[in-house]
């Protein structure tokens, strides 16, 4: 069954008549995904610092935000962190909450990156914004205070896709190795054909609706749809990539795809953690206001990053 705290939101937002994202304009999908994240997110956790910071990327600079906790050691490892909402939608305001909860209960030190978005910048330029700023806070660990040896990669949803994605492109690219992939309810293959785009395709929040436009304004060619850095699932050679945690939800569109990325990161031999809250909505780590389970998925995302990391406790 649907976790009931999901069903109660997801009945709240009909009851006060939530306009769904693929019927907005991206402008106004932003302004409400920013506006309502004061509704479902928990009270924002004080950090020992944070910075809004800047690295030169092939558009123009982009946005960083680094979070050191107080539980972070001098030179602490790191987690690179791409934000959710389909590539259109989603800054780092909307994730500021979860990227304190992940410093604070891991002991990382998370930088998080405001890639350019659709469709004023359709694909590739997420991803290249992406490679561009991961290269940078590892080219610049020293000067803030992370280990450059100890560096993971995580995000949600769309940003689940682009670790994968920015993984692959810095193995493939000769670039440094990251130490662990943390992909929370990852896309991974934009011709959304898994079953579950099916049996969860309407009421859960997003919706194929929502997906399809989305993929619109992101990819806007369906001929880019099977190129890995839109679908990393379909990439040839998954090896030699970083250990990773892959997560998902029982009643998310992207549940399907998200374990066969998984499976698929085990078959090339990459030890790889599944995990299914199968009682959940897609971007329920967020909401840890109304769904308790998002705090537990927190809980359990930081202390796989800690322990792989090594992390001071």
């Amino acid at each position: 069954m649907l976790d009931p705290q999901a069903r109660a939101l997801l009945d709240l937002m009909i009851e006060r008549g939530v306009p769904p994202t693929h019927t907005l304009q991206p402008v106004e999908a932003r302004k409400l995904y920013r506006e309502r994240r004061s509704f479902t997110q928990p009270a924002a956790l004080t950090m020992a610092d944070v910075r809004d910071l800047s690295a030169e990327g092939p558009g123009g600079p982009i946005g960083l935000r680094l979070y050191r906790p107080s539980t972070a050691a001098a030179v602490a490892p790191g987690l690179v962190y791409y934000h959710g909402g389909g590539w259109v939608i989603g800054d780092l305001d909307t994730h500021d909450v979860l990227c304190r909860e992940l410093a604070h209960r891991s002991g990382c030190v998370v930088v998080a990156v405001d890639y350019r978005l659709g469709p004023e910048h359709p694909f590739p330029a997420a991803v290249d914004d992406c490679l561009a700023a991961t290269r940078w806070v590892h080219a610049n660990a020293g000067t803030l205070g992370i280990d450059a040896s100890r560096i993971a990669l995580g995000g949600d949803s769309a940003g689940g896709n682009l670790a994968t994605v920015t993984s692959i492109g810095l193995r493939d690219g000769g670039s440094f190795k990251p130490s662990f992939q943390l992909l929370i309810y990852p896309g991974t293959d934009m011709r959304a054909v898994a079953p579950s785009h099916t049996s969860n395709g309407q009421g859960y929040m997003l919706t194929a609706d929502t997906i399809a436009y989305f993929r619109g304004k992101y990819v806007p060619n369906e001929r880019d749809w099977s190129d890995w850095r839109a679908s990393p699932l379909l990439h040839g050679d998954l090896s030699k990539l970083p250990p990773a945690l892959v997560l998902t939800a029982g009643f998310d569109p992207l549940r399907d795809e998200g374990r066969q990325y998984a499976d698929a990161l085990s078959k090339a031999g990459v030890p790889t953690q599944y995990v299914c809250f199968e009682r959940q909505i897609h971007g329920f780590i967020t909401m840890g206001r109304m769904i308790d389970e998002a705090n537990t998925a927190v809980a359990l995302c930081a202390a796989v990053l800690q322990r792989a990391l090594g992390a001071a406790p």
